[in-house]
């Protein structure tokens, strides 16, 4: 990948003298910093001493192919970085002065920065370094501006003036969670660095990468620039969310959070100090740390800056089938057909590419699927969706008048062009196209114009935008992109292909609110905020994706394959991104290219199940993975998750308030939920939904057991009610093929519905309560329900929220808002597990009821009463 030129050998203003050898030796390899992190390049003793660096060959192994390992050519102790000159308290915290005496081997050094410490609330805390004299790029989304200082924060903030770094430090336990003096602090033009120590070697984030949901430390570089690649390991993948959540050291369960700010391409280096590095090659440091304490107040408190994740319309939560290469309407239909002829739930049917004529956007093939209105119409009278794929790239040559969205783009002006002010031409499916801007208002204007325009012929509900990073065929454009520094900057992030440009547009593109240097990663988030349409919720999924995506999208994970190892990977990646927002997440169910077997689709459909968003996608010229495809056995067990997953709607539904309104997780990590138990610290096998419900699938092939790990407490069998007391073990469990372990946390009440094939149907079915008692025999759990679809019913009162609960033998419903839609949901049945001895009688307002008991379990019914009066 090489460096560009000049800065490989540059030794800044070459007046300082090489490191002494004795204060190379004293640096612990842990905590030695890439001096020479160029790609390509042998870094040999001279390179390194050029840039008067420490040079020791690492006495460790060599690094597997593709890792990092100990850095060779490492900073020195007391390697020129900038000094704090003037520090001035300010209304928010304080302001002071960067400077720096010498030039670095990066062109273009800033040499006097603007600190701002800004205390925002009592437990973020900002930090702005910038450039006094000259304004930077900054990333246009809209994040608090606070208006007063913290009274009481839970941080504390030490600067040291030479070399200048921030010690953030948590109040309560004097932890350190920041330190940047560990390594010097870089600032060129197009060269931005700053380490800091970790507090521990648990770190969770650092989206969009395929790996553990707990990040390796161990010389781990993360590079960030939205790419089109089928998930891959060590490799920039479609999305970029430079956050982290860190678990304090020691097993206190406490945690805290950091985000940066930039958008532009960037490394990000764990290392065993425990250290992380952020390099990245433009915009400026602007970033926050989050004190939590724990690790579910980090992410609420990430979300407050980024923006809570939007209320999915209810049926985004049913089953969602689909596949490239059904070929014709008729054939899509078919598969609906067939699992209406099945009673297997779906919700959503979807089309890929295919339905388009040639591969153009806003239109659908007049000969293979001219029966795509009819197949829509009946999906809407069966209570089911439609949702199709939409490309970015606009067809460019196609005759003049004959195709309205780029007549229509040019027109108003809508595309990026190059630097001379020329259209910018790339290749996607149809050939040769042109790419909205959509940092320009007027091109949102022209999208759902075009949306409108399409909706008319084809009443579609929702929409898939893909290729977005955006991904082009050819690098940067059909005619190149001209040799400038934006397009050959001194240092190249780790990005496959090794130019900014491989597989996209040209980095000088430009676009309205900036370069597309700066822009690049923030295609996806514009153009699903560019898709939010027509009056009731917005259904988009997205493919790329950057911090406050969730109040605009989804997200599916990208173009997975059939492989046991992929369904595991897709659970981190399921965890990781309901902690950076997008709690509507999920993989493609069977996996999307190569041929998947039966007994992986059946386990899969089971995870699936669980995935906060639930489709089944397939790849051309693959054989059909739909479940009707599947043998009588394997087609009854993926029947019945989904029956189950439909009969989880309440919760689930419930669950999702609870992100939009608090930014909780919904699909979350068992170290949410028990933060001193540093054994659910590597958890990503099993998760929960919520605090109570614990998911263990089978990822193996030819199992009928799962080994499952049960933290201390009382948990039951979601089926059964049978109870497990648990000193924090690992246990072994029974898992057939038409079975997934589920178990109830002790304390929980859970609301279920009858199930059936649409949530149209099953949405309006009587409740059945689950409730898992604890020791002293208490439980509590909510409902939140409106009509599924209308925008801001919170804000506008229609929605209503019924909080149960269990004590002494009692359970209790109270409305703590009321509303229409309540009185359409009524209780039918209840089950109480953990009742420790067979009752005399059970009453339900005050009149004897019928109910049934065995080992542990009381079950009764309730006669339909009104959730009001129950």
């Amino acid at each position: 990948q090489g460096n560009g030129g000049s800065p490989g050998t540059g030794g800044g203003d070459g007046s300082r003298a090489l490191p002494e050898p004795q204060a190379c030796g004293v640096v612990p390899e842990a905590w030695r910093f890439d001096c020479y992190p160029e790609r390509g390049v042998v870094v040999t003793r001279e390179l390194c001493e050029a840039r008067n660096c420490c040079f020791i060959p690492a006495s460790s192994s060599p690094p597997a192919p593709g890792r990092n390992g100990v850095p060779w050519c490492f900073y020195p102790p007391g390697f020129p970085s900038y000094s704090l000159v003037s520090v001035n308290a300010t209304d928010l915290g304080q302001t002071g002065t960067l400077v720096k005496m010498v030039k670095t081997y990066y062109p273009k050094d800033i040499l006097t920065l603007q600190l701002e410490l800004l205390y925002e609330t009592d437990n973020r805390l900002r930090v702005r370094i910038t450039d006094p004299s000259e304004s930077r790029f900054e990333v246009p989304i809209a994040v608090p501006k606070a208006t007063e200082k913290a009274s009481n924060p839970a941080y504390s903030v030490e600067l040291s003036n030479e070399p200048f770094g921030i010690i953030v430090k948590r109040t309560s336990t004097g932890a350190v969670l920041l330190n940047t003096t560990v390594a010097p602090l870089f600032y060129c033009d197009q060269f931005l660095q700053l380490s800091s120590s970790l507090s521990s070697q648990y770190i969770y984030g650092l989206g969009e990468h395929r790996s553990s949901f707990l990040h390796d430390i161990h010389w781990n570089t993360l590079t960030m620039w939205a790419r089109d690649v089928a998930p891959t390991e060590l490799t920039n993948l479609y999305g970029v969310h430079p956050f982290y959540l860190a678990m304090d050291e020691g097993g206190t369960g406490t945690a805290h959070g950091f985000f940066l700010l930039n958008s532009n391409a960037m490394d990000v280096v764990l290392q065993p100090g425990p250290a992380i590095t952020w390099r990245t090659i433009g915009g400026i440091l602007d970033f926050y740390v989050f004190l939590g304490p724990d690790p579910a107040s980090v992410i609420g408190q990430y979300l407050e800056v980024v923006g809570y994740p939007a209320m999915p319309v209810y049926w985004a939560l049913g089953y969602h089938l689909c596949r490239w290469g059904y070929g014709s309407s008729n054939a899509t239909w078919d598969v609906v057909k067939n699992m209406r002829n099945y009673g297997i739930p779906q919700d959503v049917q979807w089309n890929d590419i295919d339905y388009m004529d040639r591969s153009l956007d806003f239109t659908f093939d007049p000969t293979a699927f001219s029966t795509l209105p009819d197949m829509v119409k009946d999906l809407h009278s069966h209570g089911q969706r439609y949702v199709m794929m939409l490309d970015p790239g606009i067809s460019s040559v196609q005759p003049e008048g004959g195709y309205w969205p780029y007549d229509e783009g040019l027109r108003r002006g809508v595309f990026i062009n190059h630097t001379d002010g020329s259209t910018l031409i790339g290749k996607v499916w149809p050939g040769l196209t042109a790419f909205p801007d959509f940092s320009d208002d007027v091109t949102h204007e022209w999208w759902y114009d075009n949306l409108k325009r399409f909706h008319d012929k084809v009443p579609f509900d929702g929409l898939w935008i893909d290729m977005n990073e955006p991904s082009s065929f050819v690098d940067g454009s059909t005619v190149g992109c001209p040799d400038t520094e934006l397009e050959n900057p001194p240092y190249t992030p780790g990005i496959l292909g090794g130019l900014l440009r491989a597989k996209t547009l040209c980095a000088s593109a430009v676009q309205k609110t900036s370069s597309h240097y700066n822009m690049h990663s923030l295609y996806g988030l514009l153009e699903a905020k560019a898709s939010r349409m027509l009056g009731k919720r917005a259904f988009v999924i997205s493919r790329s994706t950057f911090p406050s995506q969730g109040q605009y999208s989804g997200h599916w994970l990208g173009d997975n394959r059939s492989h046991w190892k992929d369904m595991y990977t897709s659970i981190a990646g399921m965890l990781t991104f309901n902690l950076l927002g997008v709690p509507l997440v999920g993989a493609d169910i069977c996996g999307f290219s190569e041929q998947t077997e039966e007994e992986l689709c059946v386990r899969w459909t089971q995870l699936g199940a669980f995935y906060p968003f639930t489709r089944n996608h397939n790849s051309i010229d693959q054989k059909p993975q739909d479940p009707p495809a599947f043998s009588p056995r394997a087609r009854s067990a993926m029947k019945q998750s989904l029956l189950l997953r439909s009969s989880l709607f309440p919760l689930l539904y419930t669950l999702f308030h609870r992100a939009h309104t608090h930014g909780h997780t919904v699909a979350r990590p068992l170290l949410f939920e028990f933060p001193k138990d540093v054994r659910t610290y590597g958890i990503d096998r099993q998760f929960l939904w919520g605090k109570s419900l614990m998911v263990t699938p089978v990822l193996d092939p030819g199992v009928d057991y799962v080994v499952g790990y049960f933290p201390q407490g009382l948990w039951y069998d979601y089926y059964t009610g049978d109870s497990i007391r648990s000193k924090g073990e690992e246990l072994r469990l029974k898992a057939p093929l038409d079975h997934i372990n589920l178990h109830l946390r002790e304390g929980a009440v859970i609301p279920t519905q009858r199930p059936n094939t649409t949530l149209f149907v099953s949405s309006g079915q009587p409740l059945h309560l689950v409730s898992s008692l604890s020791e002293d025999g208490s439980a509590g759990g909510e409902l939140f329900w409106d009509d599924g679809e209308s925008i801001d019913t919170l804000e506008t009162d229609q929605y209503a929220h019924v909080v149960f609960t269990v004590v002494k033998n009692t359970m209790t419903s109270e409305v703590l808002h009321d509303h229409v839609e309540a009185s359409y949901i009524t209780v039918e049945t209840a089950s109480f597990y953990g009742v420790k001895v067979e009752p005399t009688r059970v009453t339900v307002n005050s009149h004897d009821a019928a109910f049934t008991y065995r080992a542990n379990q009381v079950r009764l019914g309730v006669r339909r009463q009104r959730l009001s009066v129950f």
